[in-house]
């Protein structure tokens, strides 16, 4: 089975499905001196992440929400809760840096053989660091600032798209990552108390539930959102909020993207909700099942949106060949742009896309499961460009300034196929 139908239908690996990033350009790698070591003797491998090209300072603090409105679709039969993190312009980043992974989670990670290609202990999953200062106070200088809201894939963590994030943070945006309880792999709430993904088995009926839910997830968010830009705290143990980071919300001004299953989420919350200003989905099918179309894909949108696909097993994700695309695209009537990657794969949105090229400078990894995931593209090339067109999306549509990378192919770009 492809790895862009399993982030959408079944992403079910053993265990914890997560990664660490790296230094896109540079591929950071190193030897902790700090985990402990396995069996064998031999040490687990470290990462740096990428910096962020913006000259914003980067904080980020964790909310754990409860919607006492509405009861869990899967069964628990008590209030949906989510885990989100805001990642937001600090006045500097002094305090320590925040954890890729909580503690917990990262804990049970390095017991896991995390994506199926990660040996277990291999990987210091506790030592990876953001390039965030863990609720520093947020900067007031320049007002508010438009927010964008990040969905990962299918029973993938928030955390796998933490490049892409800290490039909009660094750039000024206020941008909220939301994990989806009991369709992620694993998620740490306060105390840490972990949740695992418990699901029925796969089904036409199961992804439309994952979709429905997560569009409600998304717009009790922005309703969270809302009651911290009015100056109250969302959080259910009321924990403190970093200083002024409520007045750094401007919500009239609000993007959605995310990956695979994000994506499409990011599209169909556009549809259910006229907050949403803007949208991005990196290479999620609109479609329940075969023939079975997303409502959005039906209906289109009339506000600006990008699709951004890649290639995988030879077929390339656009427009013009997949048809929940093609009829998205038909029936949109905003500003849209179809963007594809036919050396990539459908993780190269991922932060899998540095990592998994620079682990395997150090430790061997299965080639050909590598190549599945993020494609045969140039790791640094992939993840600048992909920041690029990402950022100049949003400060085209939420900023109002002219971004010409947006209107063809660029030879800084040469991995980016400008379908139309």
């Amino acid at each position: 089975m492809r790895p862009r139908t399993l982030a959408l239908t079944a992403l079910l690996l053993p265990l914890p499905l997560v990664t660490a990033a790296c230094g896109a350009d540079a591929a950071a790698t190193r030897t902790s001196n700090t985990a402990p070591a396995t069996a064998d003797g031999t040490r687990p491998v470290s990462f740096e992440l990428p910096a962020p090209t913006g000259r914003q300072a980067i904080g980020t603090t964790e909310l754990h929400l409860v919607d006492k409105a509405r009861r869990d679709p899967w069964g628990r039969g008590k209030s949906r809760e989510l885990m989100i993190s805001v990642w937001y312009p600090a006045r500097a980043n002094t305090l320590p840096r925040a954890p890729y992974l909580r503690p917990a989670v990262a804990e049970l990670a390095g017991q896991a053989e995390a994506f199926g290609i990660f040996k277990p202990g291999s990987v210091d999953w506790a030592g990876a660091r953001t390039h965030a200062a863990e609720s520093a106070p947020a900067d007031p200088s320049r007002g508010a600032r438009p927010v964008v809201l990040y969905s990962p894939g299918f029973g993938v963590p928030r955390a796998v798209g933490t490049t892409a994030v800290e490039e909009l943070a660094g750039r000024g945006y206020v941008v909220v990552t939301i994990d989806h309880t009991y369709e992620a792999s694993l998620i740490e709430f306060p105390g840490g108390r972990v949740e695992q993904q418990t699901l029925p088995p796969q089904s036409p009926a199961r992804t439309r539930t994952a979709i429905d839910t997560r569009v409600a997830d998304t717009r009790f968010v922005l309703d969270r959102l809302a009651a911290l830009r009015a100056g109250r705290n969302p959080d259910a143990e009321r924990r403190a909020l970093p200083r002024g980071l409520g007045a750094t919300l401007d919500l009239s001004r609000i993007g959605a993207f995310g990956h695979s299953a994000g994506g499409i989420q990011a599209a169909e919350a556009m549809r259910a909700d006229r907050r949403i200003d803007a949208g991005i989905d990196l290479d999620g099918t609109m479609q329940y099942a075969p023939g079975d179309l997303v409502q959005v894909a039906r209906t289109g949108l009339d506000r600006p949106f990008m699709l951004m696909g890649a290639a995988t097993g030879g077929e390339l994700q656009t427009h013009l060949t997949n048809p929940s695309w093609g009829s998205f695209w038909k029936n949109s009537r905003g500003w849209k742009r179809d963007l594809n990657v036919p050396a990539g794969s459908h993780y190269s949105f991922t932060d899998l896309q540095a990592i998994l090229p620079a682990v395997g400078r150090q430790v061997e990894l299965p080639a050909d499961k590598v190549e599945n995931f993020v494609g045969t593209v140039d790791a640094g090339r992939m993840v600048a460009s992909q920041r690029v067109y990402v950022t100049a999306f949003f400060d085209r549509h939420l900023r109002r300034l002219p971004r010409p990378v947006l209107n063809g192919p660029s030879a800084r770009h040469p991995d980016f196929r400008f379908v139309r």
